[in-house]
């Protein structure tokens, strides 16, 4: 039997006959584009994040061009971000037709390290986006302090970290604007795409609305140039079913991963991290080691799936080499190399979850 490393069928299984059920309720309804669904769930994610404003958008590298433009980033400045993220970060800051500004990220936690903004900022930094990686809250404190300092904007991007909490409040509810992704895969997963920009000011909330959405403040007339990017009414039905269930998925998640930690610990693996002031939502369970490739295909010929998130940096990939010039980002080099991501999602049987530890005991030579 094959254990996919990541499974967005088995979820809507778990949930089919209330996902069914919203996705006939809105066939039936007649209205299929920004409807009640889309009100109602962007009030009640955020709402779940702690925030009063959330816009739905069609994915979630609209939702952190949305958030840029909204707060007037544009050609000639930068933001400053990570490298060891999904590209679609980086693709985000280049479509406003800012520059991105890499820094190195925290050797433990793999997230943007604050230790490294104050040398990268210039007088044309705008913003920063932090990264909450594999579902692990950035230090937050830090950043915000060094951006009020500056007068810089912060954008969290959240696609990997619904639910997972700083300091006692949920990521996406510190910055000036927050960013989530709704791809099948994550903790909050559509059944297609889709996004949401949350935030606590009014004034920024009312612009992206009109950006998302041509300018229009009425129908057809457009105030100031815009785009097209909503999230879709049968999405969002999807998504409030799947709402109700995300503390308990979350909750899951850490449950296997806490079995992985008890079966693994002692193996020269080293394995995920959590910081005491974060409670991780681990959206991957991603492990380290120098022989990560043969370890990675010990396991897929015993119908084990893996993954590495990710195995270029962005500054290293062609599209962006550009940017690549003068950046010591020795640690995103590092992890490259060797970070491995097991499988996890709530629907995992521990069961499986034992012989997949089993099999990786068996690569070190460990009987148990």
């Amino acid at each position: 039997m094959i254990i996919q490393c990541s499974n967005p069928k088995a979820q809507y299984l778990a949930h089919k006959d209330e996902i069914d059920a919203a996705i006939q309720s809105v066939l039936n309804g007649g209205w299929y584009i920004l409807g009640n669904n889309v009100k109602e769930f962007e009030n009640e994610f955020a709402n779940y994040i702690g925030v009063p404003h959330g816009i739905g958008v069609g994915n979630g590298t609209d939702a952190i061009q949305l958030a840029l433009a909204s707060c007037g980033v544009s050609r000639g400045d930068e933001v400053i971000t990570v490298s060891h993220t999904a590209v679609a970060t980086v693709a985000a800051i280049e479509l406003t037709g800012a520059d991105p500004i890499f820094v190195d990220v925290d050797p433990v936690y793999f997230t943007l390290n604050p230790g490294q903004l104050e040398k990268h900022i210039t007088s044309s930094t705008k913003a920063i986006i932090p990264v909450h990686i594999y579902g692990h809250p950035v230090d937050m404190s830090p950043v915000l302090e060094i951006a009020k300092e500056h007068n810089l904007f912060v954008i969290e991007d959240c696609a990997q970290a619904h639910g997972a909490i700083y300091k006692g409040k949920r990521v996406g509810s510190f910055g000036d604007m927050s960013c989530f992704s709704f791809y099948p895969t994550k903790n909050l997963g559509a059944l297609g795409d889709g996004g949401m920009v949350t935030t606590d000011n009014f004034e920024l909330a009312r612009k992206a609305r009109l950006l998302r959405e041509y300018g229009w403040a009425e129908r057809y007339i457009s105030h100031f140039a815009g785009w097209n990017t909503r999230l879709d009414e049968i999405q969002a039905a999807i998504l409030r079913v799947k709402l109700k269930y995300l503390d308990r998925d979350n909750a899951k998640r850490r449950k296997i991963a806490e079995c992985y930690h008890q079966e693994l610990e002692g193996l020269n693996l080293s394995l995920p991290k959590t910081s005491p002031e974060s409670q991780h939502v681990f959206h991957l369970y991603v492990t380290r080691l120098n022989n990560r490739d043969k370890l990675n295909e010990y396991l897929s010929q015993k119908g084990i799936k893996t993954a590495v998130h990710y195995p270029k940096p962005v500054h290293l990939q062609p599209a962006y080499a550009k940017y690549c010039s003068n950046q010591n980002l020795e640690t995103t080099a590092g992890l490259a190399e060797e970070i491995l991501s097991l499988p996890i999602y709530p629907e995992l049987a521990l069961d499986d979850v034992y012989s997949i530890c089993s099999t990786i005991n068996e690569f070190f030579g460990i009987d148990k």
